[in-house]
């Protein structure tokens, strides 16, 4: 059980890595979850929306896809493992950081949790559920920066 980095058509590094994965950790047992196998893919907007397009029908640009792979049952995960892969268009990312007036990093790491809370049951298609996701964001961001 790991969480792992990777890149597709994009040259992005995430500074940390080791540091993050513990955060991670840290959310998800927060959230009453385990760490399953979790994948981030950093990648091009051009690949992203593809990914967007074929898999979700969706064709527009976006900061972050979800795919859970954890096993669910009424609602929540398995032996409360999660599992699954994140792809995040940092091209996107970026852009949102200068819109929101927030550092590249720190919008970074919004999107990664953002991907991680969606593991973990968190979904974000009504007002209250963007509320939701954003307060448990802001939670673990300042948990992040201590």
């Amino acid at each position: 059980m790991a969480v792992r980095y990777f890149q597709e058509e994009c040259t992005y590094r995430l500074p940390e890595k080791r540091r993050i994965s513990a955060w991670l950790k840290a959310c998800a047992e927060n959230e009453g979850c385990r760490l399953g196998d979790v994948s981030y893919i950093f990648c091009s907007s051009e690949h992203h929306r593809a990914i967007n397009r074929q898999y979700l029908g969706h064709d527009y640009f976006t900061d972050v896809i979800t795919f859970d792979y954890s096993e669910f049952f009424e609602g929540r995960s398995v032996r409360g493992i999660v599992s699954g892969d994140i792809f995040i268009d940092c091209q996107t990312v970026a852009l949102n950081a200068e819109q929101f007036g927030a550092s590249a990093l720190d919008e970074m790491h919004r999107v990664i949790v953002h991907g991680l809370l969606h593991l973990c049951g968190y979904k974000d298609k009504t007002p209250e559920d963007e509320r939701q996701m954003h307060a448990r964001e802001d939670f673990y961001l300042a948990r992040l920066r201590g």
